[in-house]
């Protein structure tokens, strides 16, 4: 529930795995004003719906650090300076996203 104390206002969709799928959060989410895309636990007996198309552009994401990991640099955070530190990230995104291997 700290996660989700600070979520800005305003926020309108939420994405994450089936990790986050309990009614104690779906209902902070819904007291928010903000629309779960949770998929539903395989045991859980009344399943929520899920925007699946929404939910394929997380993978997206993850697949995205997961090519930033193995850059050494970042993923050790070698960088002391947060600019230094970002301006890497900044220079790793750009080169996998022309690269697309």
């Amino acid at each position: 529930m700290v996660l989700l104390a600070d979520l800005p206002e305003g926020t309108e969709e939420i994405i994450g795995d089936r990790s986050y799928d309990s009614n104690r959060i779906r209902r902070s989410l819904v007291e928010r004003n903000t629309t779960a895309c949770i998929p539903p636990v395989k045991n859980r007996k009344s399943k929520p719906s899920c925007n699946w198309h929404l939910y394929k552009k997380r993978h997206l994401i993850e697949n995205m650090f997961a090519k930033l990991k193995g850059w050494r640099r970042i993923a050790t955070r070698y960088d002391r300076c947060v600019h230094t530190f970002m301006s890497a990230i900044q220079i790793a995104a750009s080169f996998l996203f022309y690269i697309k291997k």
